[in-house]
């Protein structure tokens, strides 16, 4: 019941799900939500298309697919580009689903090796406080990677991998001086990383190589008078061809709905000069 807008809405949203039951998929809650979410952004959409298994070669235990219609124009752009910057608030998928394409590249042998990469900045807390040597130091900035990466492989596989060197997790400033051919390269929370920084990683990049760069340029650790790296890149490299950016919003947050509602009142709540 409703007005007819609406009404159409609710019969596509429950036409696509019936027909994603019969073709064998599960349907939950958060399926009903992301469904109704994409349909009322694009009611011409076809739900299977936006979900198309395109990481079928990933082998996670857990099938994973595109959520919104800008998760599935964020795969496009990953599978035509070379190099693609995602920019958004967290919670978009921006990290998740490049590792994603980078399993998935790995096992159909496209590259020989994934390297993830984040800045090593500290986010209210200093480094130097942090037991251990430098790795020791460095290695709770590059957990959320490897906690994204044993989500798609198991625990043994993905030690193994690491160890052979298939597979390296590595701050930014262990890029310098390196050439990185036939890889899938991602730079995480790239928002922390300098200017300079940024074109010393773009500079590494080698022939059969994709690389995305993501990051929240709302959520920028550095300096007051630093200029975050990604601003930077995405003003000075976005028409270049070969080249794509992606932007979320928190329209595209797909973790619990809470999420989007934080987002929003901290976006409200901004005043002048804070970023």
């Amino acid at each position: 019941m409703g007005d007819a807008e609406r009404v159409a809405v609710a019969r596509k949203v429950l036409e696509e799900l019936y027909a994603q039951v019969r073709s064998g998929k599960g349907v939950g809650g958060r399926d009903v939500r992301d469904a109704v979410r994409t349909l009322d952004q694009a009611p011409d959409a076809d739900l299977s298309e936006v979900y198309q298994d395109v990481f079928a070669d990933v082998g996670s235990r857990r099938r994973i697919a595109a959520k919104t219609l800008s998760q599935r124009r964020y795969v496009d752009l990953m599978q035509k580009n070379d190099l693609v910057m995602a920019v958004g608030p967290a919670g978009t998928g921006k990290t998740y689903l490049a590792m994603a394409m980078a399993v998935a590249a790995l096992n159909r042998q496209d590259v020989s090796r994934i390297i993830l990469a984040r800045p090593a900045v500290e986010a209210g807390e200093k480094l130097g406080f942090l037991p251990g040597d430098i790795a020791e130091k460095v290695n709770p900035y590059l957990r959320p990677l490897y906690d994204a990466l044993h989500d798609m492989m198991d625990f043994d596989q993905a030690s193994r991998a690491i160890e052979r060197g298939v597979i390296e997790v590595a701050p930014l400033a262990f890029m310098r001086g390196r050439t990185l051919n036939d890889s899938f390269v991602i730079l995480d929370e790239a928002q922390n990383a300098t200017r300079e920084q940024m074109k010393m990683f773009l500079t590494r990049l080698g022939f059969g190589t994709k690389t995305v760069v993501t990051g929240d340029v709302t959520q920028v650790d550095l300096p007051s008078d630093t200029t975050s790296g990604l601003v930077d890149a995405v003003r000075i490299l976005e028409r270049v061809e070969g080249i794509a950016v992606m932007r979320f919003t928190e329209e595209d947050v797909v973790r619990h709905p809470l999420v989007q509602s934080i987002i929003r009142a901290y976006e409200r709540d901004r005043g002048p000069g804070q970023r």
